[in-house]
């Protein structure tokens, strides 16, 4: 893969499947260099092998595709060039889509009523007189902003007191009717401005001080579930907790007992025969901050109150949402495994039902009332693709990474285990380039710590690969997937067992492949990834250079200055200046000697900016040959979500600095 191949790219949503289980919706998406941003439609998806995909909507990027509960009605999220996405209804069988939502800063997610006639939604509400919302006043013009409290900025977003996160409810009109038509003349001064011709008036039901994720009605359509952290301390915890709130208005009420041990709640759904209510959460310690490897946990309690009792085992399973109803009292979940993740079915009572296991990604799945399954997954071929889940078996039903495959040479993720130095076991992959070899090598680390590499599709290691690259990754310890004391295994101390497990790997890639050179291997990796390979080059010295991306630098000033930083940093090294000095690579930057390009990004808020500047200076004043790249306008997210353009540069400037220190015939780009 070269690129200027990332618009072939095509991800895919979870898939939305008709109730009489004959068609699947998916959101496929894709960079556009024109566009320079993601642009994307909806494809109808039939279950029929017979049948073709087709595209069904044409807006600039159609995302979130839902069925209403009859099947009647889809509804998705479109977005503007400017990417504010609005809630649209469509008559399933085809038709115009019409507009339901006007929001300022656009909407979320949202969740449809048992009665196929309401859908609840979350929009961000932002104050008067800020972004945008009074005409002549610009952000460098807004009035100040006074903060007390730890937690008021996000990656990605910026502050965020002033622009909660509320839930909403908007009735679904008749589709099919008379369009309405804007007034004009004296009837003008008598009706709603133009601009909400057509559009109906959403109620809003929550007003707290804190963002509301998660809208999900109960069975019978009385009452709205939601999580929130509205308890008083909220913004110096992690603790979020589940609420409900009358359909039609009034004060949330809190469901868990509030004698429970902290914990942050990250979905909550009722079940459908109205008897129980679940939702997956994390344990937090005893500080409510402990947030270090935490598996997440899917719990169910009576939908009347009572005790909420865990249905997955903390140590082993990793359990997230979609949470999607699969009968009367039972969900789907998906579960962080091994390097994969598997699509889980849990009932509320009885044992776990694994659905789509092995070497895949599953990225959602929903089920029809006649049991169809459908699934969204990626591999080592596919960026993500449509299937059917009959008797235990997959059935591919489209085919959206042809055009990637047709036109680059993919290469398959070879899966293997290395021994750490202490015989504890470390799995990972090793992507090869074409040709017998010996290929230099790149020591890819990710970022987290708690999550990891897959052998699904990774673009990373397919353009490093095209250029003749061998790409050696692995889950060290403190990566997601292995159980909960492997992730927990470098609380307080990063930099020690894990840069053993990389290493470990890294050796055993080494001895173990004569096609890999073991005089050319250069490290690189982003977020912790970039603090590993920080840290890695201080203490050895084998690499003939190195690249730290958005890296966590210092933990000391990362405190002060990341949207994270009041926890983030005390909980992983400790809240001691003795403890953050000894797991800091700033504090071992005079030991580097790696030839080493820093890149970041201008409006990173996770990692700041000044996290890469710093440790560029310290490196260029002690004669290291390093170089700093940045981007203006990117955030954290640059590498998976950036611009398009941005990403482009992104990979040249990266085969750039590859070119200078591990030639290869492969990389053509001038150094």
């Amino acid at each position: 893969m070269k690129p200027e191949q990332l618009p072939l790219l095509n991800s895919v949503s979870a898939p939305a499947i008709h109730p009489d289980g004959t068609k699947a919706v998916v959101s496929v998406t894709r960079p556009d260099f024109d566009a320079d941003t993601y642009v994307g439609q909806l494809w109808s998806v039939p279950l029929d092998t017979t049948k073709h995909p087709r595209r069904i909507t044409r807006g600039f990027r159609d995302s979130s595709p839902s069925f209403s509960p009859d099947g009647l009605v889809l509804a998705f999220l479109r977005s503007d060039p400017e990417g504010k996405p609005q809630l649209f209804v469509v008559e399933a069988a085809g038709g115009e889509p019409q507009r339901m939502t006007d929001q300022h800063a656009g909407v979320g997610g949202f969740a449809w009523a048992p009665d196929s006639h309401r859908i609840a939604f979350v929009a961000r509400v932002p104050e008067q007189g800020r972004y945008g919302t009074v005409d002549g006043v610009a952000s460098g013009s807004e009035d100040p902003r006074l903060i007390t409290a730890n937690q008021y900025r996000m990656n990605g977003l910026g502050y965020t007191a002033d622009q909660r996160q509320q839930v909403f409810v908007v009735e679904v009109p008749e589709l099919g009717g008379e369009p309405a038509v804007a007034p004009r003349g004296r009837a003008a001064h008598e009706q709603p401005p133009p601009g909400t011709v057509g559009i109906p008036a959403a109620k809003q039901l929550t007003f707290g001080d804190s963002d509301h994720e998660s809208p999900s009605f109960s069975a019978d359509g009385s009452q709205l579930y939601f999580v929130a952290a509205l308890h008083e301390g909220h913004d110096d915890d992690l603790v979020t907790s589940v609420y409900r709130v009358d359909a039609g208005g009034g004060e949330p009420t809190l469901v868990e007992p509030s004698n429970r041990s902290p914990r942050t709640v990250t979905g909550v759904r009722a079940s459908a025969d109205g008897r129980w209510l679940f939702f997956t959460a994390q344990d937090l310690g005893d500080t409510g901050k402990d947030f270090v490897a935490r598996n997440g946990i899917l719990f169910v309690m009576p939908i009347g109150g009572g005790e909420a009792v865990p249905l997955t085992d903390a140590e082993y399973l990793d359990v997230s949402g979609p949470l999607e109803p699969s009968g009367p009292a039972s969900v789907l979940v998906l579960n962080t495994a091994l390097g994969s993740v598997e699509l889980l079915e849990v009932p509320a009572e009885g044992d776990i039902t694994p659905l789509v296991h092995g070497s895949r990604v599953v990225i959602g799945a929903t089920v029809a009332a006649n049991g169809e399954i459908a699934v969204s997954l990626s591999d080592g071929s596919t960026m993500g693709d449509v299937a059917s889940l009959e008797r235990g078996e997959l059935r591919l039903l489209t085919d959206f990474s042809a055009g990637l495959r047709n036109n680059s040479r993919l290469s398959e993720p070879l899966d293997f285990e290395a021994e750490s130095s202490d015989g504890h076991p470390v799995h990972g992959w090793l992507v090869l380039p074409d040709g017998p070899g010996p290929h230099p090598v790149l020591l890819s680390i990710h970022g987290g710590p708690f999550a990891q590499y897959t052998s699904a599709l990774f673009d990373e290691a397919q353009v490093y690969a095209a250029a003749g690259y061998a790409v050696v990754m692995c889950n060290p310890r403190g990566s997601a997937g292995y159980g909960q004391a492997h992730g927990r295994a470098i609380k307080e101390r990063m930099g020690t067992l894990d840069m053993q497990d990389v290493l470990a790997f890294l050796d055993a890639a080494l001895a173990g492949h004569k096609a890999l050179d073991q005089d050319r291997v250069g490290i690189m990796g982003g977020s912790y990834g970039g603090y590993l390979t920080a840290w890695t080059i201080a203490h050895d010295h084998r690499f003939k250079a190195a690249i730290v991306e958005r890296g966590f630098l210092d933990p000391v000033s990362f405190a002060g200055s990341s949207d994270i930083g009041w926890f983030f940093g005390t909980e992983y090294t400790g809240g001691t200046p003795g403890q953050m000095a000894a797991q800091s690579p700033m504090a071992v930057a005079e030991a580097v000697k790696t030839p080493t390009l820093v890149v970041h990004s201008e409006n990173d808020l996770r990692c700041p900016v000044e996290q890469g500047q710093r440790y560029y200076s310290a490196l260029k004043n002690q004669g290291v040959d390093t170089a700093l790249l940045v981007f203006p306008g990117e955030d954290h997210e640059l590498s998976r979500s950036g611009t398009p353009h941005h990403r482009r540069q992104r990979f040249e400037h990266i085969l750039r600095w590859w070119a200078k220190y591990l030639p290869t015939a492969s990389n053509n780009l001038e150094p």
